[in-house]
């Protein structure tokens, strides 16, 4: 026998002992191992390469071999009869799962509503606030005579901000209404399904999507579609958390979201060991395929991919990818970036993102520091402090220079949120107090917790947690002591990258989470995944077998069956009746008001008024009516920023000549005085729209409590009280032309000459 297979045997033989030692006597053992295997390669000189004697250690040597971790099959094409049976069921289980979840959320929106059995107004007006104005799109792409008259009248649109003509492909992400719309006109469904229903159908159907991209993570992660299994189960057990799709159906987020959870899945599948290089090309194709529809989707897309982007570099800082890894992955993220840029007509928000200014960054400062990867431990922690200072310092320039170069100001409004959110900058300032204000863009709530703990999700996720941590800070602490050693040796005796980036993921997505509760739609799906991976992983279940001294092949198998399955048992015996208790209680939509308020609009104006307002009920009247708006909750725009600050100011303190000439210069025939918001009571004091607005005009709030000493009285009263009196200076300038117990409707006179008299008004519809 050759000195080469006596090696060979050798390495094999130790990594079959791999599995009886604790994770610590793996750290040590494999160590002196791999310092022995390059010792004999420098000596030797041309040998193959370790990873090509060793396969089956490219995975974390902690580990158990990677055929009793993974499905082999699927990398290596594995077609025996048990192989292809066994993953059949797995497949058919996530397909299962996921329909169950699509035909769950979709019944719990009919029951609600009684979608089925409700007037076409009283559907449309379900579609509250942003999700109204989103579907009006949709409706009138459909509406159009041709596809090409649709794409016409969107790109110069006349509609959506009256005095402006805009492109709303460019200012918003509508292409899935608009794709979705040429779909229901090519598809023979017109004549057995209505446009609402292929429209909410299609979202439901994402949330299927959504279950099986996270039933693949986790399958990937543990080699056990039994660990897919698990995380779908709690995925749609944890619906409150998880989802809010069965009553927000067309928000950005439930469009993108699901292609996150499909772009995580193929990052795992690429960081992978033993993918062959076609394997990689598909896999790298495909990660830009669903980065792209997740960017076209979401306008907060660049937020997004910039956590992410944190994750690989942190990643790429402790050596747990190879420089081809990172460069393909901020690459892809770049590409999906650009190209929506060209399809939102070059829009400037995306060129001048954080996203794209720190993987420039990052990448251009890579090149240049060669040496940053050798030297002691002490040596390379000081390299990596003056590296990542030198890539933040080189991303805010970047940043900064392009948003000065593109006159960007669109997205100022989130950076402002994020400093007052912190303390960091001014407390009035209107667009921030809009979002810090509502419950959303707060702290993550703390009864979250409560219910996570309830499913049984919370425990093994913190556990899962403690342990990945522990096993990844030795990794990289082995990593940075090793001395100019190229990444990819390096990660032999480390940890899997796969499981290294899942780890970093949800650690990030959780403290987003943390600080801004709408956030946690992002990590809570995920959070099942790595909760379901811990139940199933053998790394866990043979440490702890050997703390016990009672560890064995078939005790190991068993219980790392038999503990999901029997969670699962837990699951269904407690939850099961209240699912079934939920689905049967039916409920109808009832809003006999804003239905009313509809009904007039659509019969007693004018196809072409203007309508002002508040910008949830305004997406409603574009939606339900189609008349032409001031203003809307696409918040993305500075200058619609600042208009709607000024139509705001019907429930400040100001006079009705100030008020009139405001309305007028946005164009308003009509403006719409809500009780709701006139007389609000939901928020606290300090909170309610017309505080934000007494504060933002250095006025004193109502209600007892304390106010800032620079604040004053002001010299009118609050106008959407004063109005409905009636007093000579308000009856010049506005009539009143409706009123029912939410709404009054105000028609806005023209100025007209002295001479001239004033035309007879209509009379008020009770």
């Amino acid at each position: 026998m050759s000195s080469r297979q006596k090696e060979k045997l050798a390495c094999v033989s130790a990594a079959r002992r791999y599995a009886k030692c604790t994770f610590w006597d793996v750290v040590v053992k494999s160590r002196s191992i791999m310092t022995a295997l390059r010792q004999r390669k420098g000596s030797k000189g041309k040998e193959p390469p370790v990873g090509a004697e060793l396969p089956s250690q490219q995975s974390n040597c902690c580990t158990e071999p990677l055929g009793h971790q993974h499905p082999e099959w699927m990398l290596h094409g594995d077609w025996s009869w048990g192989a292809i049976i066994w993953t059949s069921v797995g497949w058919s289980v996530s397909v299962g799962l996921g329909l169950l979840c699509c035909i769950y959320v979709a019944t719990l929106h009919e029951n609600d509503l009684w979608f089925s059995n409700i007037k076409e107004v009283e559907r449309e007006i379900s579609f509250r606030t942003e999700c109204g104005l989103y579907y009006s799109y949709y409706k009138q792409m459909l509406k159009a005579p041709t596809i090409q008259e649709g794409l016409s009248d969107l790109i110069h649109d006349n509609l959506t901000e009256s005095k402006r003509t805009i492109n709303l492909l460019q200012r918003m992400n509508i292409y899935q209404e608009v794709f979705l719309s040429v779909l229901y006109r090519a598809l023979p469904v017109q004549s057995y399904l209505e446009p609402v229903y292929f429209y909410i159908y299609t979202v439901f159907s994402l949330q299927a999507v959504y279950v099986m991209a996270l039933y693949l993570t986790a399958w990937l992660l543990s080699g056990s579609w039994l660990a897919g299994t698990l995380a779908g189960v709690w995925y749609i057990l944890n619906r409150v958390d998880t989802t809010r799709v069965e009553f927000t159906i067309s928000l950005r987020e439930n469009w993108s979201l699901p292609f996150l959870a499909l772009q995580v899945t193929t990052i795992t599948c690429y960081l992978r060991p033993q993918l062959t290089s076609l394997q990689q090309k598909v896999v790298v194709w495909l990660m830009y395929v669903t980065t792209l529809c997740f960017c076209l989707t979401w306008q907060f897309n660049q937020f997004i991919l910039l956590v992410q982007a944190l994750v690989i570099y942190s990643l790429d800082c402790i050596d747990l990818l190879t420089t081809t890894q990172v460069t393909t992955l901020y690459l892809v993220q770049v590409s999906g970036l650009l190209s929506v840029w060209l399809l939102q007509f070059c829009n400037s928000m995306i060129l001048g993102s954080l996203v794209l200014s720190f993987i420039v960054a990052a990448l251009f400062i890579r090149h240049c520091q060669s040496g940053l990867k050798s030297g002691s431990l002490l040596v390379r922690l000081g390299k990596l402090l003056l590296h990542s200072t030198m890539v933040l310092l080189l991303t805010f320039t970047i940043n900064y220079l392009a948003k000065n170069a593109l006159q960007l100001r669109s997205d100022e409004h989130i950076f402002k949120f994020i400093k007052s959110k912190f303390g960091l900058g001014p407390t009035r300032d209107f667009d921030a107090s809009l979002y810090l204000c509502e419950e959303a863009f707060g702290l993550l709530p703390l009864d979250t917790f409560d219910r996570l703990a309830g499913t049984l999700l919370l425990y093994p996720y913190i556990l899962t947690l403690l342990l990945l941590s522990g096993m990844l800070a030795v990794a990289a602490l082995q990593n940075l002591r090793s001395k100019g050693r190229p990444a990819d040796e390096a990660q032999l005796e480390a940890f899997r990258p796969d499981v290294a980036y899942n780890l970093l993921h949800t650690l990030f997505y959780g403290l987003l989470a943390f600080s801004t509760m709408r956030m946690k739609y992002i990590w809570t799906g995920h959070m099942c995944a790595v909760a379901a991976y811990g139940v199933c992983r053998t790394e866990l279940w043979t440490q702890l077998l050997t703390t016990v001294h009672c560890h064995s092949k078939i005790l190991l198998r068993l219980v790392r069956y038999a503990v999901p399955l029997a969670m699962m048992g837990c699951l269904y015996y407690k939850f099961w009746p209240k699912l079934m208790e939920e689905l049967s209680e039916l409920r109808e939509f009832y809003d006999p008001d804003t239905v009313e308020l509809m009904t007039w609009i659509s019969t007693k104006t004018p196809k072409t008024a203007v309508f002002a307002g508040s910008m949830q009920l305004l997406a409603g009247i574009k939606l339900c009516t189609g008349r032409v708006l001031t203003n809307h909750p696409h918040y993305e725009d500075k200058d619609l920023r600042e208009r709607t600050r000024q139509v705001y100011q019907v429930y400040a303190r100001r006079s009705p000549e100030d008020v009139h000439d405001i309305l007028r210069s946005a164009g308003a025939d009509y403006v719409v005085l809500e009780n709701s918001i006139c007389y609000e009571r939901r928020h606290r004091r300090g909170c309610r729209l017309r505080d934000l607005l007494d504060l933002a005009n250095g006025h004193i709030m109502d209600g007892p409590g304390d106010n800032d000493p620079d604040l004053v009285a002001a010299s009118h009263p609050r106008f959407c009280e004063a109005i409905k009196t009636d007093p000579a200076a308000y009856a010049a300038l506005f009539t009143r032309t409706f009123e029912n117990k939410t709404f009054h409707v105000y028609r806005v006179k023209k100025k007209r000459k002295k001479s001239s008299k004033t035309p007879p008004e209509s009379g008020v519809t009770q």
